[in-house]
């Protein structure tokens, strides 16, 4: 088999070295075939460089015009395909700016009165390995940034993209529930999520989960639920059993791992007709219920072991919690993303401080109370962005009563 010809510039603007070195390349032929192109100085390197597509360049230091690090810099800032690998060439005693070099990008260095075919051959061989090497992770890179987007854009799809009507009849403006979210990435990939469904004309399941961490693996747990909650259909009108049943499912495949990894989540049943709000948790952040009439907020209450993380213990008992439910009524549903998040003394938001953002905005219309909090917390942490996935999810209750 034919080896590739690799593609070699040599800048130097001394002809006699130059052909000295085509001479030892010559002696490579059987293990490194190379062909050579050589320039007399850098500014036709860079006349060079675009048209030859080299692999390597062999750079002597001392140049006339811009010098051989002059050259390296601007090398660099050539696409990494269009980018030879540098190997600097000094003087007798220039060792202090070959190393520079080394730090500023260039693969190796040879000092001119000691070159010969095994030191270029070395040279040669480990500066080629390093841009082929450079060239895979560059392209390993570009392959998961694509995968990356693709996975965030098929997350973002399993989110709400829109909220059914209380009746389906409804229109949105006239739906005895309404609903709005707020939801933030920190990364690409995210691990919050929720889910709006109808149980019946006048009844909504209201699902909201944080997975554990971020990234791929926090991704791939979410879909997981995502799947669940579809799975799970027969028994969304129970709470309780619900989140028994994801917790089950979830454990059952997570023990197939052997870092733990687990999701907090709380579901409820809004029920318009019988104005009532049925919930349980996992280990997740009380949602806040907005008593507009009574002028009141306050976190929903919940008994004192109302249930562990999802995916920790495959059995696991999560109780369900009942609430009057009235016309005006908002619930705010949210992960702690919302909340942690440090101002300059390191001190966090906190539950407390999202209760009295709260109370102050109780009337606030759903969209602008959402964004109101958000505000809050943003001028709270001052130059701090939220460091977790936010998903910050709304309902209120324009009426009840009425069959369902």
């Amino acid at each position: 088999m034919t080896k590739k010809i690799t593609s070699l510039l040599v800048v130097d603007d001394d002809p006699v070295f130059s052909r000295f070195v085509c001479q030892l390349v010559l002696a490579l032929a059987e293990e490194l075939p190379c062909g050579v192109t050589c320039a007399a100085s850098a500014e036709a390197a860079l006349t060079q460089i675009p048209r030859g597509r080299f692999e390597l360049a062999l750079v002597d230091y001392h140049l006339p015009g811009l010098s051989g690090l002059d050259l390296l810099a601007q090398i660099n800032q050539l696409p990494l395909d269009q980018r030879p690998a540098v190997i600097l060439l000094t003087g007798s005693g220039n060792e202090a700016v070959a190393v520079e070099a080394m730090k500023r990008g260039a693969k190796d260095y040879l000092k001119k009165n000691e070159v010969d075919v095994p030191s270029l051959m070395r040279a040669l061989q480990s500066a080629l390995a390093q841009k082929r090497l450079a060239e895979q992770v560059a392209a390993y890179n570009a392959q998961m940034k694509a995968d990356l987007e693709m996975a965030h854009k098929l997350q973002e799809s399993l989110l709400p993209q829109s909220y059914p009507s209380f009746p389906p009849t409804a229109t949105a403006e006239n739906s005895a529930l309404r609903f709005c979210h707020r939801y933030f990435w920190t990364a690409q990939l995210g691990g919050d999520f929720f889910n709006v469904q109808n149980l019946s004309d006048r009844k909504a399941g209201v699902l909201i989960c944080d997975v554990m961490g971020h990234g791929v693996r926090s991704a791939l747990v979410t879909a997981m639920l995502r799947a669940l909650v579809g799975d799970l259909e027969k028994h969304a009108h129970d709470p309780g059993r619900f989140l028994s049943d994801m917790n089950r499912k979830l454990a059952a495949i997570l023990k197939q791992i052997e870092e733990p990894l687990y999701a907090t989540a709380f579901y409820m049943v809004a029920d318009v007709a019988a104005g009532k709000l049925r919930y349980a948790k996992a280990g997740h952040p009380a949602p806040l219920h907005l008593r507009r009439q009574a002028g009141i907020v306050e976190p929903l209450p919940f008994p004192t072991h109302a249930g562990a993380a999802l995916g920790l213990f495959e059995k696991s008992d999560f109780i369900t919690s009942e609430r009057p439910l009235t016309a005006g009524d908002g619930i705010l549903l949210f992960t702690d993303g919302l909340f942690e998040v440090p101002n300059a003394e390191d001190e966090d938001f906190g539950a407390e401080r999202l209760l009295a953002a709260a109370r102050q905005r109780i009337h606030q219309p759903l969209p602008a109370l959402l964004d109101g909090l958000i505000t809050d917390v943003r001028a709270f942490a001052g130059g701090n962005d939220f460091s977790d996935d936010v998903c910050l999810l709304g309902m209120e209750v324009a009426r009840t009563g009425g069959n369902g």
